[in-house]
């Protein structure tokens, strides 16, 4: 099953010509910041915005490397800043997603929720966040989706702790929030690991701590590309 999934997200932009020319590609964005980031740069852009044309000017190493230079292709932008699992639903009703060929979704979650107590949560709240974000993805009519897991603004290091939690415990339950993801992924789509990829970043990736900043937007659709066939 994974190995399938996978293929086919590796496939996705490889259809007939005939195909792309009348039916354009459509990327949906749902989720929180990490794709909804454009208030946090002077250019306002976002991941999803540089995937289907990427800004040549500002980025001319992925001039080529966007979804409107392999044929038509359009964005759909439901993910919103702040967002938890519990708004995903509202997303996919406020564009009245509906099942297409020629699509892919790509979702970015958990982070907020992070914020708002799973930092320190000691159980039921983890199960509810993968409850929700199972239910989500079931319901949800666009295959393939790609998710995103949460990045580490600390890059690991436990003297930036921002949270208010013991690092020790919001790091394992960061851990977990992830882990969720990933399983999820092999059910319902593919992984891109953001966590990792930032990893090896650095602080100008950021802005307000957390929030991608131009660059770190760029990255984020880097991570993205693989999964997309376009890196």
């Amino acid at each position: 099953m994974a190995a399938s999934v996978a293929s086919m997200a590796e496939s996705l932009l490889a259809m007939e010509d005939k195909t792309r020319r009348t039916e354009p590609f459509v990327l949906f964005t749902f989720g929180d910041s990490i794709l909804d980031c454009a208030r946090y740069n002077d250019q306002g852009l976002h991941p999803g915005q540089l995937i289907v044309h990427n800004n040549d000017r500002l980025f001319p190493e992925f001039c080529g490397k966007d979804l409107q230079s392999r044929g038509p292709a359009r964005l759909v932008h439901c993910a919103m800043d702040g967002a938890t699992v519990a708004g995903l639903p509202a997303q996919a009703r406020q564009a009245q997603v509906q099942k297409q060929a020629n699509a892919v979704a790509l979702l970015t979650v958990g982070g907020n929720d992070l914020l708002q107590g799973l930092a320190a949560d000691t159980g039921p709240g983890l199960r509810a966040f993968a409850a929700s974000l199972e239910a989500f993805l079931a319901a949800l009519a666009v295959r393939p989706v790609l998710l995103g897991n949460v990045y580490d603004p600390t890059f690991g290091d436990d003297s930036r702790n921002f949270l208010g939690v013991e690092a020790r415990i919001a790091r394992a339950n960061h851990r977990r929030v992830n882990e969720v993801i990933g399983s999820l992924a092999v059910r319902h789509g593919r992984l891109v690991d953001l966590h990792r990829h930032f990893l090896g970043g650095e602080p100008s990736w950021f802005t307000r701590t957390i929030e991608p900043s131009l660059t770190g937007a760029s990255e984020v659709r880097r991570a993205f590309l693989p999964a997309l066939g376009l890196a």
